[in-house]
């Protein structure tokens, strides 16, 4: 890994850390907060692309995991996982692979096909891995849990439309510009 790449995979965790210095909004009727993080998830995914992009989630989530404050409101440790949101975090694991690998394929040629691939990885994909571990975590029933998770969807929506447009913007050497 060259220079570049590991200074560009940095840059993009100490984005994520910078965005959960936003407080989080608590819901009240789940136990889960309304975030700026996955913003930059779905960012480190479409600028990034699949590698660099899951590098950087995964140097940010093992930073909180060994015990840093990097998650909105100042939340760390291996707790955080193991409780409700640790869905939602194991899903932004799994964002810029998602991401990164549909959006860079050669019939993507349009704004609003990379907006869906990104929706999809960002939003859907999440909040369901996000709605099967709250609903084992909590005793939800799952359907209650997957409906809970539509709040998140106008916001969430915002975010994947905000990482495509910057996206457009950012040239990174080595990915394919949206």
């Amino acid at each position: 890994m060259k220079i570049r790449e590991v200074t560009e995979i940095a840059l993009m965790t100490a984005v994520i850390i910078v965005l959960g210095l936003i407080p989080p909004i608590p819901l009240g009727f789940i136990p889960v907060p309304i975030v700026l993080q996955n913003l930059g998830v779905m960012i480190a995914g479409v600028v990034l692309g699949p590698k660099r992009g899951s590098i950087s989630v995964g140097l940010f989530l093992l930073l909180a995991l060994i015990g840093f404050p990097v998650l909105s409101g100042g939340q760390a440790g291996p707790v955080v996982f193991a409780g409700s949101t640790g869905g939602y975090l194991i899903g932004w694991l799994l964002t810029p692979a998602l991401i990164g690998s549909t959006v860079s394929l050669k019939f993507m040629t349009h704004f609003w096909q990379k907006l869906l691939c990104t929706w999809i990885g960002a939003v859907l994909v999440v909040d369901v891995i996000g709605s099967l571990w709250l609903a084992v975590s909590t005793g939800m029933p799952l359907l209650s849990a997957l409906v809970s998770n539509i709040v998140f969807i106008p916001g969430d929506t915002l975010k994947a439309v905000v990482a495509c447009l910057v996206a457009q913007r950012v040239r990174v050497p080595g990915i394919k510009q949206i």
